[in-house]
């Protein structure tokens, strides 16, 4: 590209900023700018929206403003002026075990939302996104994918491991430790002290959960700088990868590339490859079909299971494994993954990338650690499956999905022992109403009978602290937090709101679980879940009116992404194109 063609593309006769920023009738609009000290050489260059998911509802988001500062620089030191602005986020491990948590999920969609309008009302020309917790890392990467301005993305960064009896913990330990002190397997005082040593830091969860699942997809997908998902919040180099992101994006403008240039079908696959290599959570096979919509392409749980049945577990990360983020980090991060990964044929090497390059060109110097045994080379795998597959069968004909990563037993079968919300199952968890052998089932959490399909970590981690992890199974058409472990599995479609087959189900109902054969199964004929189907009556859910009453009109299924609209397939015009 030659300097005049960057010039041309960085010009506001090109560029959605115009509409608000050119000519004698945009007077008014120029003069809010200049009451905040833009000058008028600010008012020339592109306008580029730096947005974070700041809050103080946990420590998650509590570095993003500080990096969004370094992001402002980068953009304004390569010839952009920013634009700082927040959006909400839900913070999973405050929300879990009670009716928060139905917001959880349904904040994606407002992130994604809200970056969009506020982009589309002030008629930004470039994005850079920073987000720390669970659902904002998706949220925000569905938005540059929608709005299709040039963007990238970059995660605030992992908590520092927590210190108690000699050994590192994370908020896992502490879930799991209210099961074993109501199992009288932990003392009021220890689980004190564990709560109070968990969380050191600044910083998303520790553990390969979804946090630092999505932000292995960040930079696998192509939308993050190469090795700026990996360093912990704390660090202050976290700001350098900031100040480079605000410069790559004046780059991808200048280029004219754009995130869909980038998220494409082979660049899905190399995310989910790097999710199953690294036994990450299961609500990737939620996300990246969102993902994928806001692309314009289809990339559903069954193409997101397809990948993992293909590709080896080479991570040893919590919750199935022995290390934390912060250990991955240490060895190389990411790229060290990705690198081994692409070597042994696993990934799409020539993708584009933020970067500019291609993923092969991103990974060229990386080298592999051998003084290590946090990542193992593909050729001598943890397991030769990926940490994450996929289930059908005439209890899941849309699927379902689960995480068998340190799992030593890949099948199970048992009675029913059916719930229709997540408190009935807790309380009957934690007072010890189930037995070996049960399989649990917690129906009507799906995204629309929710509403909001909830996370399970609290009834998971109960069950794992009673040590009762591997005795028994649980199936719901909810989710489970990335940090949950055991036989559990999740995204069951059709749910049980529309009527799928698990709101069929009684208790004694024989179960059958194979992650092998990718089996889930109700020794039940079809003639008997007819007869009951037609016993069956819809139930109205808990909300008339309000956000959560509002979602639950429009979601999707769970297999496609819980979708709350067409996405690119239908649009007109993209934003960036105004």
């Amino acid at each position: 590209m030659n300097d005049s063609t960057g010039a041309r593309r960085t010009g506001k006769r090109t560029l959605p900023s115009r509409h608000v920023l050119e000519g004698p009738e945009r007077a008014p609009h120029r003069s809010y700018l200049y009451a905040m000290g833009l000058t008028e050489d600010d008012l020339r260059r592109p306008f580029v929206g730096v947005v974070t998911t700041w809050n103080e509802a946990a420590p998650c988001n509590i570095a993003l403003a500080r990096q969004a500062q370094a992001a402002k620089l980068g953009v304004k030191a390569s010839g952009g002026t920013p634009r700082e602005f927040t959006t909400i986020t839900v913070t999973d491990g405050i929300a879990m075990g009670h009716e928060g948590m139905k917001s959880s999920l349904i904040s994606r969609e407002v992130i994604a939302d809200s970056i969009e309008l506020t982009v589309r009302g002030h008629c930004y020309d470039a994005l850079v996104g920073l987000a720390g917790c669970d659902k904002a890392l998706p949220g925000v990467m569905m938005a540059m994918l929608r709005l299709n301005i040039p963007s990238v993305f970059m995660y605030g960064g992992t908590i520092l491991p927590g210190r108690f009896q000699g050994r590192d913990v994370t908020v896992l330990d502490v879930f799991e430790g209210v099961g074993a002190h109501a199992n009288k397997r932990m003392s009021a005082e220890d689980l004190k002290q564990l709560e109070m040593a968990a969380c050191p830091t600044m910083g998303a969860c520790g553990g390969q959960f979804t946090a630092n699942t999505m932000a292995c997809v960040s930079e696998a997908i192509g939308l993050a700088l190469p090795g700026s998902a990996g360093a912990p919040a704390a660090y202050q180099n976290r700001d350098t990868f900031a100040e480079r992101s605000g410069r790559a994006v004046m780059e991808l403008l200048r280029a004219g590339i754009r995130p869909r240039d980038i998220v494409t079908r082979k660049a899905l696959e190399n995310a989910a490859v790097v999710v199953a290599a690294t036994g990450g959570s299961t609500n990737a096979g939620l996300h990246l079909p969102a993902m994928a919509n806001e692309a314009g392409v289809r990339f559903a749980l069954d193409d997101v299971c397809e990948v993992f049945r293909r590709t080896p577990y080479i991570a040893d990360l919590k919750p199935a494994g022995k290390y934390t983020a912060k250990d991955l980090y240490d060895i190389g991060g990411i790229p060290v993954v990705m690198k081994v990964l692409l070597d042994a044929g696993f990934l799409h090497g020539d993708c584009l990338t933020v970067s500019g390059k291609t993923i092969k060109e991103n990974l060229k110097g990386v080298k592999f650690p051998t003084n290590q045994d946090v990542v193992y080379l593909p050729s001598k795998p943890i397991s030769p499956t990926g940490g994450v597959v996929g289930l059908k069968g005439n209890l899941a004909p849309e699927g379902g999905i689960v995480k068998i990563a340190g799992l030593k037993k890949l099948t199970f079968s048992g009675p029913a022992r059916v719930f229709d919300c997540e408190e009935d199952a807790f309380c009957a968890v934690v007072e010890g109403k189930y037995r070996p052998g049960d399989v649990i089932v917690i129906r009507y959490e799906g995204p629309r009978g929710g509403p909001g399909m909830r996370e399970m970590l609290s009834t998971t981690a109960a069950i794992y602290g009673q040590g009762m992890g591997e005795k028994v199974a649980l199936i719901t058409d909810g989710r489970f937090s990335g940090a949950t472990r055991g036989f559990c599995v999740g995204h069951i479609g059709p749910e049980a709101a529309v009527g799928g087959p698990i709101a069929l189900l009684k208790d004694g109902d024989i179960i059958t679980l194979d992650a092998k054969k990718g089996v889930l199964a109700v020794d039940l004929s079809e003639a008997e879940l007819a007869k009951r189907r037609k016993s069956w009556k819809p139930r109205e859910i808990d909300f008339g009116s309000g956000a959560l009453w509002k979602y639950a009109q429009g979601v999707g299924a769970a297999y496609l992404g819980a979708l709350t609209h067409p996405g690119t397939k239908a649009e007109k015009r993209a934003y960036a194109d105004i």
